[in-house]
């Protein structure tokens, strides 16, 4: 049994076009077997219809232009170099100091020595007086 995501999925792919032959005719034969199937199709394709019916305005000759002059007014693109005005900055330097007391590689050397020996010697101690 189809579950709904995949019937939808697979009726998205026909309507756009995505299936090769042996799919698109299968799928084909679907319509004509599978009423769910189709009501996906068709759902789909009033859906798509909607793009068509819109009317294209005519687009001018520097419209990449355009579009790049107005995303690169963004502030979040300015770091980027799209810009005229735009200077590359550095986010991380370095590690001008070693990290905080925190997190696993805080406990290297003896320290992290002892604490695995106590934990061990508690787990082994708690594994004794539950067996009692």
């Amino acid at each position: 049994m189809v579950g709904e995501r995949d019937r939808i999925a697979r009726a998205g792919d026909y309507v756009l076009g995505l299936m090769n032959d042996t799919d698109r005719e299968r799928a084909e034969r679907d319509l004509e077997i599978d009423p769910a199937f189709r009501d996906a199709v068709l759902q789909l394709a009033e859906r798509m219809h909607v793009f068509d019916r819109a009317e294209k305005p005519a687009l001018p000759a520097n419209h990449w232009a355009l579009v790049t002059q107005r995303l690169a007014e963004l502030p979040q693109m300015r770091s980027v170099g799209l810009g005229n005005d735009a200077k590359p900055r550095t986010v991380i330097r370095s590690l001008s100091r070693s990290p905080y007391g925190v997190g696993v590689h805080s406990l290297g050397g003896r320290r992290g020595f002892v604490v695995a020996i106590v934990l061990i010697a508690v787990f082994a101690l708690g594994y004794l007086v539950g067996r009692l």
